[in-house]
């Protein structure tokens, strides 16, 4: 087996530092000992843009917010499915993630974050969901690896009563918040019904050939 390159690290601001592995043709980015993304394993998360899609009613110039560029699956998915006149906002609070996307993994990235209908901020995604009242035709949320504060302990907000209010508030009706996770979570789910939420949670492997590890995404739907 070839050994792994560390090709950089980031800080990531309240929370434990990024870094980014190559092997072979593979990238990796590992939180402390957490492989959080890999190269090879990106069918949960082009599943979370192509499933919300699926279930988003259908209008011209839908507006996606998400939450975590990663690797990019997720926006080069989305960006796939939507018509031209879509927008898609990114919320990347470490600028090396998109040092990397410009660099290492520039190939892996596909020219995804000069698309037209892209607009990348540099921000904490909770800040730009608690300003976004009714904005939003989907949030699409994969910043730690299920609904905890693992890569940053602030984002526990999210995922409780109080994020998840805002949340809806941010959504149009009918809209869907859509949260990765590498695991089920009853309480999460609980805690989605009682904010209002129709839930659907799905299970997806992590590889788009039906193989690896189960992911799951919940879709909560507000209600039209």
């Amino acid at each position: 087996m070839k050994p792994r390159e560390h090709l950089g690290t980031a800080k990531v601001p309240g929370g434990e530092d990024l870094r980014l592995f190559r092997r072979g043709d593979d990238f990796m980015i590992v939180l402390d000992r957490n492989e959080l993304m890999n190269s090879r394993m990106s069918g949960s998360e082009k599943a979370l843009a192509l499933m919300t899609l699926e279930r988003l009613p259908t209008r011209a110039g839908r507006h996606l917010l998400i939450g975590g560029y990663g690797m990019g699956f997720t926006l080069r998915a989305a960006l796939g499915a939507l018509d031209a006149q879509a927008k898609v906002t990114v919320a990347e609070l470490v600028p090396e993630i998109i040092e990397w996307a410009r660099g290492p993994m520039a190939e892996l990235a596909a020219g995804c974050l000069d698309d037209p209908r892209v607009d990348l901020v540099h921000s904490d995604v909770a800040e730009l969901i608690e300003e976004g009242q009714g904005r939003y035709d989907a949030i699409l949320l994969d910043v730690d690896n299920g609904p905890d504060g693992l890569t940053v302990p602030a984002n526990d907000r999210l995922y409780a009563a109080r994020g998840l209010s805002q949340a809806m508030r941010a959504l149009k009706p009918g809209g869907i918040l859509a949260v990765w996770s590498a695991g089920s979570d009853e309480a999460f789910t609980r805690r989605l019904k009682s904010a209002g939420f129709i839930v659907d949670e799905v299970a997806v492997k992590a590889r788009e050939n039906g193989k690896g590890p189960r992911h799951v995404i919940w879709f909560a739907q507000r209600r039209g």
